[in-house]
């Protein structure tokens, strides 16, 4: 690099190194410094380097000092702080709506906030949930297209899709004509994150009234020239009081369960226990798979909420708690 522009840029790469290899455990002191600038092409001695952590000093970049026979310099202070920084990392490992590939991708970003040290560390220590991951990689498009859609006041629209038994996409088709894929008009409202999952919130003129839609499921999302109708419905609603009326994390013993369910119920099989379980098809047209699961009372009452389209057949202390369950219930109304 030619002397001119090495001075120019110099105080610049002097912070960003700064900033980005050092932190209150891992000072760097000159000697260090100016090797590194050095293969960058910037060549800087002692003094002169006193005088640049002086200047960055003197106009609020903060350079901390550790004195000694080489002085160790370092930048402590940070957008986020290191919990914030952890807290991130574990909501994006959490949540479904994001795919493995982007998770992995945003792990690495959110990480290096922390600086380069310390964020190879957090990403070395991150906990892998075991969450249910989306397949869908164009979820974000789909967020964006949304937000812009809110903040210019437009309605949007979208195919919908499901899951078949083969894991491809099953899209919604028009009433009157199955070989058309339905395309959603909506006024959107708001998204809302819940149990891992990413929800648009609507209003549909069509039907009159509010709907909520996963947005990894939502394709080809457009924003259309047509405004958002306001209404009285969508202009006085709370989103966190609805959210709470709309499983919960109750352990119990692990047990290996075999469930019956009716094809209707694909999308619940696959948000519960993943897109890799394995499925087969009875003879009377259902499906049937077998998973791993804590059979606590929160996995019981899963079971019995879907009424004549879900049959736990094995094994039999699941069973008999099924039927216990659904005594007790009963009860109740004789």
């Amino acid at each position: 690099m030619k002397n001119e522009n090495s001075r120019k840029i110099k105080l610049l790469k002097l912070w960003e190194l700064l900033k980005s290899e050092t932190d209150e455990d891992h000072p760097m002191d000159t000697v260090e410094i100016m090797e590194k600038l050095s293969r960058d092409g910037i060549e800087v001695d002692r003094k002169i380097l006193y005088n640049d952590i002086e200047v960055l000093n003197s106009y609020g970049y903060e350079v901390l000092k550790e004195r000694g026979k080489r002085n160790r310099y370092y930048v402590m202070d940070r957008s986020f702080d290191l919990p914030e920084i952890r807290i991130l990392m574990d909501a994006m490992q959490a949540s479904a709506f994001i795919t493995e590939k982007k998770t992995e991708e945003l792990t690495s970003k959110i990480s290096s906030l922390a600086g380069s040290k310390k964020g190879c560390v957090l990403k070395e220590s991150v906990l892998r949930f075991s969450t249910v991951k989306s397949l869908n990689e164009s979820v974000f498009y789909s967020v964006n297209a949304i937000a812009e859609a809110m903040d210019s006041g437009k309605k949007i629209v979208f195919n919908y899709y499901t899951l078949n038994v083969h894991k491809e996409k099953a899209y919604r088709t028009e009433k009157n004509d199955t070989s058309k894929i339905k395309q959603y008009k909506v006024n959107p409202v708001a998204t809302v994150f819940d149990n891992g999952q990413y929800y648009l919130v609507c209003y549909d003129d069509k039907h009159k009234g509010l709907a909520n839609y996963r947005i990894d499921r939502m394709d080809r999302v457009k924003i259309t020239e047509e405004d958002i109708r306001e209404n009285k419905e969508t202009q006085g609603i709370d989103l966190a009081k609805r959210n709470r009326q709309m499983f919960g994390m109750f352990g119990g013993d692990v047990h290996t369960v075999t469930i019956e369910a009716d094809k209707s119920l694909l999308d619940v099989i696959f948000d519960k226990f993943g897109h890799r379980i394995e499925l087969f098809e009875t003879k009377d047209g259902k499906i049937s798979c077998k998973a791993e699961v804590q059979t606590g009372p929160m996995f019981i009452a899963w079971c019995c909420s879907f009424e004549d389209r879900l049959k736990v057949v094995s094994p039999p202390s699941v069973v008999n708690s099924v039927k216990s369950h659904l005594e007790k219930s009963l009860s109740q109304y004789k």
